[in-house]
């Protein structure tokens, strides 16, 4: 968890360099009717309060002092505010601050001040505290070009200014899950196909995961990706299919068929001063040949859409093995470092016997009422079963359709629409595009309305790179409603259930659930 700032109880910071200096959240100043009025009136700087303090005093009535004195930070802190002043911008500029905006897939974004030396996981981090949201080491910071059609995942140890820097004004960063991350330091052999790997060829695939990976993160080795892909040609809307070499000096192509000879290869891309996208926009804007487009642009490179090299693989797993192995070469051993601090962190926390609690919730104790007087439980066994029954009645008493408080209809019937992996009437274009964004590994899911069938629901799930949707059908048995995937074979009284079900058992599924597809507001 991020290290509470002992100057200011409201600010956290999420690395231990920094106790006095986190990064801040603004709201940009909305109309009237939008405004936030979720969370106290902001300090401003003691200049400001002192302007206020003689416009408000008069004289015939005392200074009344402030009951929250530790809410107020000092005069060399940044605070939380609605809106940035002149003054406030040059003091945090002294400081060492730097602001960005953050969005959220909604459309809605946030302001934030941070140091010039944070990285994209302390941001990430920052974020997921301050929206409550589930840590669980999968989201992303997203470098998006609306002009160019690019987006991008930032490396978690890359720092947020300097990429900014050589960002437009119209593009923007993205707060976004991305399950993929990592993914090939678990799946290596379904991340790299034998006949893409130069040295796979050569032994005749008897390479083990283990080794493979090695390869690719020690810098001495010589790894190298092969195959054709569609190349466009600079300037021009024309697309070549070429034999092309990914090495770490470079992304080269043949000119005489599949010669590897030096004087038959021709540099297309360098990796050090560029970085690796996603074409988001689709492949009538450039022509291109297949739906599996990708691009390698330029540090130096803003809105000229001609100096891109834009390239076209075959199939999804194509794209994914050349644009992992792009980030595998650039950064080496880094990746795997940033893939490791997670993995180190949930060890020490797992040597704590209990999860770590709130004040408030540590304040709560359980009570059984079951009697004439109200009894607190100290034993936590009995108290863990107490709380089991009670979860369990509650259930019951709603899963057997008796009227819900919150709703005229049974809570069975709406209770999904709280849960993260819901996400209402969207069109099954959406939901390809929302777990295209975010990994395709397998077991990503999310659940939607059926739009073909107003009393149905379906399932969309990721499967080797490949979305498969579901139907959920409803099923009547002795007057009771239930829902069912494989024609009431098997039946559930609502959409929980069947999500807790499908997570621990494959069923009818080609896998189980894992992931849940989600978005975050900010």
């Amino acid at each position: 968890l991020p290290a509470v700032c002992r100057l200011n109880p409201l600010h956290c910071c999420t690395t231990a360099s920094c106790p006095a200096t986190p990064p801040i959240i603004h709201t940009p100043s909305p109309p009237p009717h939008t405004r936030d009025c979720t969370g106290p009136s902001p300090c401003t700087s003691s200049l400001r309060l002192q302007e206020e303090e003689q416009q408000y005093r008069t004289s015939s009535l005392p200074a009344i002092p402030n009951p929250f004195p530790e809410l107020c930070s000092p005069a060399s802190s940044p605070t939380l505010s609605s809106e940035t002043s002149r003054p406030d911008r040059d003091r945090l500029h002294r400081l060492g601050l730097q602001i960005i905006k953050v969005f959220s897939e909604d459309g809605m974004g946030k302001v934030v001040e941070i140091p010039a030396d944070m990285t994209a996981r302390d941001l990430c981090q920052f974020l997921v505290y301050k929206n409550h949201c589930v840590d669980d080491n999968s989201w992303a910071l997203v470098e998006h070009h609306p002009a160019l059609g690019l987006e991008r995942c930032l490396e978690d140890h890359e720092l947020v200014v300097q990429v900014q820097a050589s960002m437009t004004s119209e593009s923007k960063f993205l707060f976004r899950k991305n399950y993929a991350k990592y993914e090939f330091f678990k799946n290596p052999l379904n991340f790299f196909p034998e006949q893409m790997v130069a040295f796979c060829q050569e032994t005749s695939g008897t390479i083990p995961p283990s080794q493979l990976l090695q390869n690719f993160l020690n810098s001495s080795s010589c790894p190298e990706i092969q195959g054709y892909l569609y190349v466009k040609e600079m300037a021009r809307k024309s697309w070549k299919k070429l034999y092309v070499f990914l090495r770490r000096s470079g992304l080269y192509f043949s000119t005489k068929g599949t010669s590897k000879e030096p004087r038959h290869l021709q540099l297309l891309a360098d990796l050090e001063d560029s970085n690796v996208f996603t074409v988001i926009t689709g492949r009538k804007l450039h022509n291109a040949p297949t739906d599996f487009e990708f691009c390698i642009k330029p540090n130096k490179v803003r809105n000229e859409v001609k100096e891109l090299r834009m390239l076209c693989a075959e199939d999804e797993q194509s794209r994914t093995c050349w644009m992992t192995a792009f980030r595998l070469f650039k950064y080496g051993i880094l990746l795997y470092q940033n893939y490791k601090i997670p993995q180190q962190r949930k060890t020490l926390l797992s040597h704590f016997s209990a999860p770590v609690r709130s004040v408030s919730e540590n304040s709560l104790v359980a009570m059984d009422f079951s009697g004439r007087i109200g009894r607190v439980i100290d034993n936590p066994v009995e108290a863990q079963s107490a709380a089991m029954e009670e979860g369990h009645a509650w259930r019951r008493m709603n899963i057997l359709g008796s009227p819900s408080p919150l709703h005229p209809s049974s809570l069975s019937g709406v209770i999904h629409r709280t849960q993260l992996w819901f996400h209402g009437r969207i069109s099954r274009e959406e939901s390809h595009k929302m777990i295209h964004q975010q990994g395709r590994v397998d077991g990503m899911f999310l659940l939607r309305d059926s739009q073909s069938n107003p009393k149905a629901f379906v399932l969309t799930l990721c499967h080797h790179q490949k979305i498969k949707h579901f139907q959920i059908l409803p099923c009547e048995e002795d007057g009771q409603m239930f829902l069912s995937l494989d024609d009431g074979a098997t039946k559930f009284t609502d959409l929980i259930q069947l999500v807790e079900f499908y997570v621990l058992n494959r069923g009818v599924l080609p896998c189980k659930l894992k992931h849940p597809c989600t978005t975050v507001a900010l």
